[in-house]
């Protein structure tokens, strides 16, 4: 039966789109918000198939964000590189970067199987899983590179926590005035977190997670496999304590990834993506809340990027 009112929630020039996009005989039944997204909404669409069934595909749509178009078609170039790679990722069905028959900028995708895990629990066994994942995505050789990374902080734009030690976080703030680190540059996906990775956890026996999907791919670029890697360490620290950013780099290079032996060189990058959280502690700790992790309020996860920039200044010497 078709859901009348929740199909009417894309709308009308998008739903057209996506239509022209189905197999004949097929049609948007019903359509549901992904929570999570930070700059897009998401949408999974069931589709009423021929035969009777079903299938479900990914909306994806920036309604206000400038730089949508190069975003999407970033993620449309990924999409079609990774199919045959071994790394899961959504298959790509339409994209129309600069809203020429939708809205506004949209992508169409398959849907996949999995879902996010945020809680506390079972994390020694998914922290390995990440890290080999992040290891076979930066091993990746794309015959057209995509743009150079850009980093998301500058010395000047760092919010200082309340509450925090200023000396602590002057000296990190110098780390990154400091020029960046050489590198091999790398295939890199350029947000890599736990809410970007979808996991089949069998209810009985947690320790048996897998990885189904790695989802996001607008941020695509090419870098230094550190700073991938830093990304993943803050999220970490945040979601589940400070001690778990060091952890995931460890568990990185026990899969085989390679990073800088100089441990200046490796704490630049960690301290660079700590301090780019600083900037958006509201925006990444909400979609954390929506999803049942209610206790991290804004200044919890300041909190512990507070300890978790302090640990790294410590290591640091």
């Amino acid at each position: 039966m078709t859901n009348h009112d929740e199909a009417v929630a894309v709308r009308p020039l998008t739903l057209a789109w996506v239509s022209r996009h189905l197999e004949v005989g097929e049609r948007v039944v019903r359509t549901e918000a992904l929570h999570g997204g930070i700059t897009a909404e998401m949408r999974r669409l069931t589709i009423g198939t021929r035969d009777g069934g079903t299938r479900d595909l990914v909306l994806r749509t920036f309604v206000d964000l400038e730089h949508a178009e190069d975003w999407l078609n970033r993620e449309a170039g990924a999409l079609t590189l990774l199919p045959g790679t071994g790394v899961p990722a959504p298959g790509l069905v339409a994209v129309d970067p600069t809203a020429a028959h939708c809205e506004y900028p949209s992508l169409l995708m398959t849907h996949l199987a999995g879902r996010t895990v945020l809680d506390d629990e079972g994390l020694e066994t998914r922290v390995p899983l990440l890290a080999r994942q992040l290891v076979a995505i930066h091993a990746l050789r794309p015959t057209e590179r995509p743009r150079e990374y850009v980093a998301l902080t500058t010395a000047d734009t760092v919010v200082t926590p309340k509450g925090a030690d200023a000396a602590v976080w002057a000296a990190a703030i110098d780390v990154i005035r400091k020029p960046a680190p050489p590198y091999e540059g790398r295939f890199l996906h350029r947000d890599f977190h736990p809410g970007n990775v979808l996991f089949d956890v069998p209810p009985s026996r947690p320790a048996g997670a897998r990885i189904t999907g790695v989802v996001d791919w607008a941020a695509t670029s090419w870098g230094p496999a550190a700073l991938d890697v830093a990304h993943c360490c803050t999220n970490l620290a945040l979601l589940h304590g400070p001690a778990w950013g060091p952890r995931f780099a460890e568990a990185y290079e026990e899969a085989g990834g390679v990073l800088a032996t100089a441990a200046s060189e490796r704490l630049y990058w960690r301290v660079r993506d700590g301090l780019a959280f600083s900037e958006e502690v509201q925006l990444v700790s909400q979609p954390w809340r929506e999803a049942g992790r209610t206790e991290l309020t804004t200044r919890a996860v300041e909190e512990r990027l507070d300890a978790y920039v302090t640990a790294l200044m410590d290591a640091l010497g």
